[in-house]
């Protein structure tokens, strides 16, 4: 049983969450992109949905199969949010932000009545931080940032090297919204709360990728007996 088959197992119990009329978030990342197919096939046999995609590339994803797109201009508020993780533990908090759409997707999530995590068994812990977590950051005074990121991952009982993101070309990776990425290879995160205020203290920060109290259920998959079984978490 392979990772695209769990992905597309967890995608698929989500894809029986989207109701006739949603107003839906989309997310961004390797399982978000099996929803995206799948819930474009629902669409084309006549699903009525309106989609707010969290990034560029699900954008472009989401039109090639079909579905009507708006913005959170035009729906500010929404019934339900399909998106993966990078982590999450027994309490639902999220490590999020691998594929770098963390501030959209934030805003999105943080938009929704509800948000439900598709992902395969292998991103739940017992302690987030195996993951890099990524911070997204002004490009303008970036030393300073980093220095006082050092700092404030220190004074919440972090310890770890900060990595700037590079992306195509050896060049820096920038974000949708024009950000730069600092991952933050911690291992442990005993304290994500303690974390989350800590690094918000510190100007030059956009986002981060712990969600905390955002996601209100969670599908995830595994291999049992050559099979994919699904289980759900929380309110789904």
């Amino acid at each position: 049983m392979s990772a695209p088959d769990l992905r597309r197992a967890a995608a698929a119990r989500a894809i029986g969450l989207v109701e006739d009329g949603m107003r839906l978030g989309i997310g961004t990342g390797s399982t978000a992109n099996v929803f995206v197919e799948l819930l474009g096939a629902r669409v084309h046999d006549g699903l009525k949905v309106t989609g707010v995609p969290t990034s560029e590339a699900t954008r472009v994803a989401a039109e090639r199969v079909g579905i009507p797109l708006a913005t959170l201009e035009d729906l500010p508020e929404l019934d339900l949010t399909i998106d993966g993780a990078d982590e999450i533990d027994a309490r639902m908090r999220l490590v999020k932000g691998g594929g770098g759409a963390l501030l959209r997707e934030k805003i999105v999530a943080f938009a929704s009545r509800r948000m439900v995590v598709i992902a395969d068994a292998a991103k739940s812990v017992t302690t987030l931080g195996a993951f890099p977590l990524p911070v997204e950051v002004n490009a303008f005074g970036l030393g300073a940032t980093r220095i006082a990121l050092e700092r404030a991952i220190e004074r919440a009982g972090c310890t770890g090297d900060l990595v700037l993101r590079i992306g195509p070309g050896n060049a820096p990776f920038f974000t949708d919204g024009g950000h730069l990425i600092l991952d933050a290879h911690l291992k442990v995160i005993a304290d994500p709360e303690r974390l989350s205020a800590s690094l918000w203290a510190v100007p030059g920060v956009v986002e981060h990728g712990l969600f905390l109290g955002l996601a209100t259920g969670a599908i995830l998959a595994e291999a049992r007996d050559g099979q994919a079984h699904v289980t759900c978490l929380g309110a789904v």
